[in-house]
């Protein structure tokens, strides 16, 4: 992997290409329409910024939505970053109008890997998640299609208070379906998303205890997305900071080795930190990436607030800015959802609570 400096270059963009899309998820964070905005990026303009990511030079270029299959144009947005080296990952919803996609022809024409989301671990709570009957099995009609035209697939998943039961489900369930990557993501109250479904910090730690056990021995990777304290569990477990060099540089975070560009344009730290910062439309990325106060400064560790400023982990972790600035309205804050203790500050009573914390998690979730 060529070495990357954040303060230099993204190692991902991701470009929401349009926020149209038949389902209705109850953790959107695009707060999907069923129609596609008056104000997207045209083809012209879509063109223009593919030229500015290649630009940019990222490790990996996303497709996202919405669902993209909703562009009448994506085949030209896809030839022409092939065209510019762009390395691409697309991420459609899974519906019909997918499922009838050529996906040997997506591959031909330069897509690397499709990312699909499974949000319950059976037919019944996936739908209920979708919102739209018949997802489910759409889903696996997409999973299969890709195996046969020998596509990489990544699962997505969301943990929430409502699916957390089903973490023994997924995990029987992705030894059938076999992706390259289980991506894990945890919510942040955006969009959709809200505040009674996020999972509390001794649950999210015990769903991290539980992923580190389960990367030992799985056939696929796995990583987190806006839990960037999972990071921080691994070297705890493995005192071995090459354990997270499998997929991306050390440290990649809302506005450090990562960019969203929104459907109408608009740069952002992620699409979970809408903080506008430029629009591709006037700015250059690249420009607005190295530049703006705004992503140098969650480019700087040591402007982080609270214990995430003293932890000895905050380089590789940094906790989720989006996050953060969702329940603070500060994307410097200290993590809302980590109960990890700095080690510098950690006394002998408050090394148990956090054991204690741990094991209340772990039976909660064993209950459930």
């Amino acid at each position: 992997m060529v070495p990357f400096d954040f303060n230099e270059r993204p190692f991902i963009v991701i470009w929401e290409v349009t926020r149209a899309c038949a389902l209705a998820c109850r953790h959107c964070r695009a707060e999907a329409q069923l129609r596609r905005h008056p104000l997207e990026l045209n083809t012209r303009e879509a063109l223009r910024s593919v030229e500015q990511v290649a630009r940019a030079k990222p490790g990996l270029f996303v497709l996202t939505g919405g669902d993209p299959i909703r562009r009448p144009d994506l085949m030209e947005i896809i030839d022409h970053a092939a065209g510019l080296g762009l390395r691409i990952g697309l991420s459609p919803s899974a519906t019909a109008e997918f499922c009838e996609v050529d996906l040997k022809e997506l591959k031909r024409r330069g897509v690397a890997r499709i990312s699909l989301s499974i949000d319950g671990a059976s037919q019944e709570s996936h739908d209920r998640f979708r919102g739209v009957p018949g997802t489910w099995d759409l889903t696996m009609r997409a999973i299969r299609n890709a195996a046969e035209a020998e596509l990489p697939v990544q699962i997505n998943t969301t943990f929430t208070r409502q699916n957390i039961g089903e973490l023994d489900g997924f995990v029987d369930l992705l030894k059938t379906i076999r992706p390259v990557l289980w991506s894990v993501f945890q919510l942040v109250p955006t969009g959709r998303g809200k505040l009674d479904d996020l999972l509390s910090g001794p649950e999210m730690e015990e769903l991290f205890q539980r992923l580190w056990e389960l990367s030992r021995i799985a056939t696929y990777d796995i990583k987190t997305t806006e839990g960037q304290h999972y990071r921080r569990v691994v070297l705890q477990n493995t005192r071995n900071i090459g354990a997270l060099k499998q997929r991306a540089p050390i440290g990649v975070n809302d506005g450090k080795g990562f960019v969203f560009v929104s459907h109408v344009g608009d740069i952002c730290p992620s699409g979970f930190l809408p903080i506008v910062a430029g629009n591709v439309r006037k700015d250059e990325l690249l420009e607005v990436y190295q530049n703006h106060p705004l992503f140098q400064a969650l480019r700087k560790p040591e402007l982080l607030k609270g214990k995430c400023g003293r932890c000895e982990f905050r380089s590789v972790c940094s906790g989720s800015r989006a996050r953060a600035y969702a329940m603070t309205g500060d994307y410097l804050a200290e993590e809302p959802l980590c109960i990890y203790q700095p080690a510098r500050r950690l006394g002998e009573e408050a090394r148990k609570e956090h054991l204690l914390a741990i094991s209340e998690a772990r039976a909660s979730v064993n209950a459930g």
